[in-house]
């Protein structure tokens, strides 16, 4: 009974929301465990049928099953969403998720490298080697422009607008937008499409996309996390360190250099401010420091 309204979520997910596949699968998960709560408790109720209260137990269900907040906090929003399908489909005349309450979660700032330490682990490539040149117009390019790993890989040679010193970028929900992208990025970009990508045999679909791998299609999310943590161990930095930590850098710096934050909202693509508020919390942190280091009362 289930599996009809997984499927017409799927769909709603995919073809409404325009989510990615891993987006929805993820969304998809979250319902798989209420469903396989409800066949331990041997229950046949329809979505329609369930209560506030069922859903409480089945959250009180996942924490005595050792998930993190965070994860209780993420399956409570993917059955949110489930239901908003489920009322616009008029499969629920209500919505028992309304009073149901997720985990209040301690926001935890991700690692935030300086200027100096994105150099270092730049510096750490091998230019020698064809990779070496498009690694390093990949990190320039996420740095510069603040990208999301999914962005960089499917960024495509005719969304790069250089001499008007753009990038148009796609990002979450297809949703596009136009980011600035500095000198030394376009310097290196270029480098790495005029004297590597060409000598690459490029496969049939893949003509537009920018960076390739030596199969001549385009790389995965998980190519890049490896690449970065190779350099980021030769740095000989110990901070978590990640792709996203790329554009986390980005944005830090533009607030820290007092960049208007709805400017940096657009740059990121964020949908909310809300989520681009998280680096004035960041920017207070810093200017704590800052009073530590160097105001005579605060040493």
């Amino acid at each position: 009974m289930w599996d009809s309204y997984k499927k017409g979520f799927k769909a709603w997910l995919s073809l409404e929301k325009s989510l990615s596949d891993n987006s929805t699968e993820a969304y998809l998960r979250d319902i798989d465990k209420l469903t396989q709560y409800l066949q331990e408790k041997r229950s046949s109720k329809p979505p329609s049928e369930l209560t506030l209260k069922d859903l409480q137990q089945f959250i009180k269900w996942v924490t005595e099953l050792g998930m993190t907040p965070s994860s209780q906090a993420r399956i409570i929003s993917g059955i949110r969403s489930f239901y908003k399908y489920c009322l616009i489909e008029n499969i629920s005349r209500t919505d028992p998720t309304t009073l149901l309450e997720a985990p209040k979660l301690k926001r935890a700032l991700p690692d935030v490298l300086s200027f100096g330490e994105i150099e270092n682990i730049i510096a750490q490539i091998d230019l020698s080697k064809p990779e070496g040149g498009r690694n390093k117009a990949i990190l320039e390019l996420m740095y510069s422009c603040g990208l999301r790993v999914s962005e960089v890989v499917n960024l495509k040679i005719s969304q790069l607008y250089f001499d008007a010193g753009f990038v148009r970028v796609t990002g979450k929900g297809d949703k596009e937008r136009l980011v600035p992208v500095g000198k030394s990025a376009v310097k290196f970009v270029k480098i790495y499409i005029k004297d590597i990508r060409v000598h690459i045999p490029v496969q049939k679909g893949s003509e537009d996309i920018v960076f390739l791998n030596k199969r001549g299609t385009k790389l995965s999310r998980v190519m890049i996390f490896l690449i970065i943590k190779e350099l980021v161990k030769k740095a000989g930095i110990k901070k978590t360190v990640s792709p996203h930590t790329f554009r986390h850098s980005f944005a830090t710096h533009l607030v820290e250099g007092g960049a208007d934050l709805r400017a940096v909202q657009e740059m990121l693509g964020h949908e909310s401010i809300t989520t681009t508020e998280i680096y004035t919390h960041l920017d207070r942190e810093f200017l704590r420091k800052t009073l530590e280091n160097f105001h005579p009362a605060f040493k």
